[in-house]
């Protein structure tokens, strides 16, 4: 975490706008601050130095174990639309869609937790970051691009589905 010109959590942060295979940081830093703040950046887990060999040949197996798990879940199809997490592309009716990466990343955590409903306050969070957690005319904006992208209309929206006051659920089939 300690890196010459730059921070690792800015690295960290970074690599997860677009890297979605499992991360391990390995760190001599070991204070309870640096471990939550790697791992609410994206690490999927943190060891620190020096550690012993066995704990972390267990902390890969158990970090892959995982992530095949996800890669097995990692397509959601919704009739003409689809979502290939682990490829990050979306299609619709066979065609790409061209996604900007905070597109994406919004839809992709929508298609995730599909049906439910995500607070305005959750995906802020997610996608752009606490510092942003009530800044709400980014997700209009950006849902509004998603609907034109992958709604048949974007005015009677199918999958992209408003809660009013609350936040957005996304719809996978009727």
């Amino acid at each position: 975490m300690g890196l010459p010109d730059e921070s690792g959590h800015t690295v960290l942060k970074k690599l997860r706008e677009w890297y979605t295979k499992s991360i391990i940081i390995l760190s001599v830093q070991s204070s309870e601050d640096d471990i939550v703040k790697a791992l609410d950046n994206g690490a999927n887990d943190y060891l620190v130095k020096p550690f012993r060999t066995a704990e972390l040949l267990a902390r890969i197996r158990s970090t892959l174990r995982d992530s095949t798990s996800e890669e097995n879940n990692s397509l959601i199809d919704c009739n003409e639309l689809q979502i290939d997490l682990a490829a990050r592309t979306v299609k619709k009716n066979n065609e790409t869609v061209k996604l900007t990466s905070t597109e994406y990343t919004l839809l992709a955590l929508l298609a995730q937790h599909e049906g439910k409903v995500l607070t305005h306050w959750f995906l802020l969070n997610q996608v752009w970051g606490p510092t942003y957690s009530n800044e709400s005319q980014y997700l209009r904006v950006f849902i509004a691009q998603l609907r034109k992208k992958i709604e048949d209309n974007p005015n009677k929206p199918f999958h992209l589905v408003t809660e009013s006051g609350v936040g957005y659920r996304f719809v996978a089939k009727v």
